[in-house]
């Protein structure tokens, strides 16, 4: 059975033009994923699944990023799909939205990345974390003025830095995603 995430997916994967080759790629073999159904959205897809992810940006451009508390690695915020989502924009915002504390966050509906990874991660059960390949929708949500972030329980840190000093180590595509980001910044 369809869901209106799963539809969604579909239709923002087929119509986004990649940002690069490697965006591209990424595109290509997350279609691929999504031909296995709705549960590609889903944990339960345990060979992989599409997972909604966010750059946070603010006015001097630079990058919010968090030190993931069980990964060890600086990379955007964001994580799996939930059951009440309905687009992958709206679950890269509200990922980022509880990963940050910042409110009011201004969503740009267009990816502008895409990544595929292996992870390990538990079922939404809360079974032991197995190996599995998200499939790393990205999209860019620009701060407010004056927000003050907030870390969650999933981030041993969350911090600001500018582009040309970025923190390490650095997830794999973390750097690619920003260029596109901020070329798109002042469009917003």
């Amino acid at each position: 059975m369809s869901t209106p995430l799963y539809e969604d997916a579909v239709r923002v994967l087929t119509g986004w033009t990649a940002t690069s080759e490697d965006a591209e790629l990424a595109r290509k073999r997350t279609l691929a994923l999504l031909a296995d159904g709705p549960d590609a959205m889903t944990r339960a897809h345990r060979v992989g699944h599409v997972t909604a992810s966010a750059l946070v940006v603010d006015d001097a451009g630079r990058v919010l990023l968090c030190l993931h508390g069980r990964l060890g690695m600086w990379m955007q915020l964001g994580g799996h799909c939930e059951a009440g989502d309905t687009t992958l924009a709206a679950a890269a915002l509200r990922e980022a939205t509880e990963e940050s504390g910042i409110d009011g966050l201004i969503l740009d509906p267009e990816p502008i990345d895409i990544d595929v990874h292996e992870v390990r991660c538990g079922a939404a059960d809360g079974a032991p974390a197995e190996p599995s390949v998200h499939f790393d929708v990205r999209f860019l949500l620009r701060s407010p003025a004056g927000a003050t972030e907030r870390i969650s329980e999933e981030s041993a840190d969350l911090a600001w830095f500018t582009p040309d000093a970025l923190p390490s180590p650095l997830a794999s595509g973390t750097a690619r995603q920003i260029p596109p980001a901020l070329s798109r910044i002042g469009q917003m």
